[in-house]
């Protein structure tokens, strides 16, 4: 099949590639793994889970790449909390990047798509992530990928970097959980409330145990600007909340992206596609949205790596979102993800997955390698 797919086709092919999963109960239990991380640290587990998560302040606010941790609180994500969850978009103003000489010209907006629903049959490994912040509960939008080391048996997610860490003014997120295929009839934002877990949640919620972003997110990254955004990239480990039947998530939901590392350039996809749950208005947040298009060229500084840029009216909430293109093998993968977009929207960016992205992804594997069932 040839790379350059029309936008008709690559959607009919991510419908393949995402397939549809059989619903299980999650499972597994973080207690002693996440117990033994935090007394390292200094925190007590049980005060923890009483609310000394909540301690925002800059002196207990793990920060460093090893320094992640994220221990289960059951029944802290109920439907009011994700119903109620932020979004952290990352605005840059309009016309950023016309004075770098590297920047095609702007796109024109491209207006996101619903995905049609069930999820699961057209998109069951795309869904959202939601996490705490000092501002209060937050969300984004997140990809399951394939785990080279742990080939059909993947627990790994890829998203925003400013998804899981606050960057050089803060540390790491928490409580975060990865629920994919959320809303899964794509019901309005209004009516989730009297949706069952198995419509809400499909596959069940699945915490982090894991997280890794760019060194150079933590250093440089912002909440606002586009400060590390050619960075901007994590992935997470996940653990199904509560039990388990032992299966992963790529079992669970019946499909995992391969990531391609190292390209291509912008001027040699035909066609792009970018998922996500846009939660600023005019969207809700409950239900999944895309857009196609051919993607162009963002430079934000001559010294960091030239981004992807295409013209999409997702707003906040999609960051984290998958952006796919056609493989070496003609079938999706994952090029990248949602970083940055101005307001009012007309187009989004993400960063290219180089050297730095492929090192921390595989670190992160291999770290996970010898890892039980859940």
């Amino acid at each position: 099949m040839s790379l350059r797919l029309s936008a008709t086709v690559l959607t009919v092919v991510l419908v393949l590639v995402f397939g549809s999963g059989c619903s299980g109960q999650p499972g597994g239990d973080l207690s002693r793994e996440a117990d033994a991380r935090l007394k390292e640290l200094g925190v007590d587990l049980d005060g923890w889970r009483a609310g000394g998560w909540r301690n925002w302040n800059p002196a207990a606010w793990l920060r460093g790449a090893e320094e992640f941790v994220n221990p289960v609180i059951d029944g802290l994500w109920g439907h009011d909390r994700m119903a109620g969850a932020r979004e952290p978009y990352k605005n840059v103003p309009g016309n950023v990047g016309r004075e770098t000489g590297v920047s095609d010209p702007e796109p024109a907006p491209v207006a996101a798509r619903p995905v049609p629903a069930p999820y699961r049959a057209s998109a069951a490994a795309v869904g959202k992530v939601f996490f705490d912040g000092p501002a209060g509960p937050m969300v984004c939008s997140a990809t399951v990928v394939r785990d080279p080391a742990n080939p059909g048996r993947s627990n790994l997610v890829w998203t925003a970097g400013h998804c899981v860490h606050a960057g050089r003014d803060g540390g790491w997120f928490r409580n975060i959980v990865f629920v994919p295929s959320y809303n899964d009839t794509g019901a309005p934002a209004g009516r989730l409330g009297a949706l069952g877990p198995e419509q809400v949640s499909p596959f069940g919620m699945w915490w982090a145990d894991g997280a890794a972003t760019s060194d150079q997110w933590i250093a440089q990254g912002r909440t606002t600007g586009g400060d590390g955004a050619a960075f901007d990239y994590a992935v997470l480990h996940v653990r199904p909340e509560g039990g388990g039947d032992g299966r992963s998530l790529e079992e669970t939901v019946g499909s995992a992206l391969p990531i391609r590392f190292g390209g291509p350039a912008a001027q040699d996809i035909g066609v792009m596609g970018v998922w996500g749950y846009p939660a600023t208005a005019p969207f809700d947040g409950a239900r999944m949205h895309s857009c196609t298009g051919r993607p162009g060229r963002l430079s934000l500084s001559p010294s960091q790596p030239t981004m992807y840029r295409m013209g999409c009216t997702m707003t906040g909430g999609s960051s984290g979102g998958g952006w796919f293109a056609p493989g070496a093998d003609g079938r999706p993968a994952l090029v990248s993800n949602t970083s940055i977009g101005p307001v009012p929207a007309a187009w989004l960016a993400g960063p290219f997955l180089g050297d730095e992205a492929q090192s921390m992804f595989g670190a992160f594997s291999r770290a996970f390698a010898a890892e039980p069932a859940p």
